[in-house]
């Protein structure tokens, strides 16, 4: 037994291999170190945020790359620029030609102003004719009112003519009748004797007279009869004669104004045809909207010849304008408001972004939520444009609008564990009212 003792334990294999390694427990150490560094990482502060892509682009629309058109179809006879050149507002880009046979005539406008000279002579003729017109219906209308006036003073002439004649006429009976009464007791006192054959001619003399007489008024009676007839004619006849007149000269007149409102309408056209051609000519030469540069020729051969509205160029307007067009999901759309931050990340520029700790990340510049749109776009997710934030670090010069972007809209914190929780189960992030902290990291 005491020689069992006196064994060493470093002789027995058995016996070393039944305590533990210095390694193992070193290692196992690391472990309890990692794992307990891992639960406290799990409690450590995360940002939620919406990730998305875009590119950069121009806030404002008209900072933007354009195209420049053609307001009319020609055949490019020389180009003034370079692609890359720099231009400023009103610089002539390229010169066109014509193309369309209806204005090649090089006095084209010479000839339709000598058109337009004569129309608007012509208008002046009908012009002067309508009042002329006018004035021969107001002098026959005046004309009718003094041959009514005159006719019926004609007619109340003869109506009192007529009774005149018809009194005189009654009396010359009444004195017919009286002389053959004193001639037929004449004609008796002859004949018995009592008178002279001298007073018995004397008193037939007077009694034919007075039968010669009554024959002469009645013949005026009638004809003032005759003559109040006519007068009456004369009245009706005058009026349907001026009436007719009248008519006439109104119809000339309303053939007149009628002739005249053609003429207007076809100097306006001509006026109208006359601008188009003087504006026409003036796009034969197709100039810079604004300042900028020209990044891009799309029309370039000459001779080539372009339609209305062909695209023959794109400008770049100078402006330090930028904003980052950006797309997040339909999900993640109901979070995101204007004034939002953003941390944006520039293609080919250098970055080295961690997403939940924004103050650590590097290379990356700070946004702002200027708008977000109201509809899906063509790849059915949602559009935000986001501009610089002037709090931030100012967004590098560099930059050339088309560039790619990556960005994220930042929102609240929660711990580190309950972010991978609902990234592994898809949820959208947290919002909370202003003010509001989520605790222990649990959804109220």
């Amino acid at each position: 037994m005491d020689h069992l003792d006196k064994l060493s334990e470093t002789h027995l294999y058995s016996l070393r291999t039944l305590k533990t390694p210095g390694i193992g427990r070193m290692v196992a150490k690391v472990l309890m170190v990692l794992t307990l560094l891992f639960i406290l990482f799990l409690f450590l502060p995360w940002q939620q945020n919406i990730r998305g892509k875009g590119k950069l682009t121009a806030l404002s629309p008209k900072n933007r790359p354009q195209m420049i058109q053609s307001a009319i179809a020609g055949r490019i006879t020389q180009w003034h620029i370079a692609e890359g050149d720099y231009v400023n507002k009103g610089d002539t880009l390229l010169s066109i030609s014509e193309i369309k046979d209806k204005y090649f005539d090089p006095n084209l406008i010479s000839r339709i102003e000598e058109q337009l000279e004569a129309k608007k002579n012509s208008q002046d003729a009908k012009a002067n004719k309508t009042v002329a017109l006018r004035n021969q219906i107001t002098a026959l209308r005046k004309a009718l009112v003094a041959k009514n006036s005159q006719a019926k003073n004609k007619l109340n002439q003869a109506s009192l003519k007529l009774e005149a004649d018809s009194l005189e006429f009654v009396a010359e009976q009444v004195n017919y009748q009286n002389a053959a009464s004193i001639f037929d007791r004449n004609k008796n006192l002859y004949e018995a004797g009592n008178i002279t054959l001298t007073k018995f001619q004397e008193i037939e003399s007077k009694f034919q007279m007075s039968a010669a007489k009554v024959l002469k008024a009645e013949n005026e009676w009638l004809q003032r009869k005759a003559d109040l007839a006519n007068a009456e004619l004369e009245l009706t006849s005058i009026a349907a004669d001026y009436a007719d007149k009248i008519s006439k000269a109104q119809s000339n007149l309303n053939e007149t104004i009628s002739s005249l409102n053609e003429t207007k309408a076809q100097i306006a056209k001509m006026e109208n045809e006359l601008s188009n051609v003087r504006i026409r000519r003036e796009n034969y030469q197709i100039i810079a909207p604004q300042s900028g540069y020209v990044v891009k020729a799309i029309k370039v051969g000459i001779g080539e010849t372009i339609k209305e509205g062909d695209a023959v160029a794109t400008i770049l307007p100078e402006s330090d304008d930028k904003a980052v067009e950006m797309y997040v999901k339909a999900m993640d759309i109901p979070l995101i408001e204007s004034g939002k931050k953003v941390r944006v990340q520039f293609d080919g520029w250098p970055a080295l972004q961690f997403s939940g700790w924004p103050n650590v990340s590097v290379g990356t510049f700070g946004g702002i939520v200027a708008n977000v749109d109201r509809v899906q776009s063509n790849n059915g997710m949602f559009r935000i444009l986001v501009k610089p934030d002037p709090d931030d670090e100012q967004w590098p010069e560099q930059l050339r609008l088309g560039s790619g972007i990556k960005g994220w809209v930042m929102l609240n914190n929660v711990s580190i564990w309950y972010e991978i929780w609902r990234q592994m189960n898809g949820f959208p992030p947290m919002i909370y009212e202003d003010g509001e902290t989520p605790e222990n990291g649990k959804m109220k």
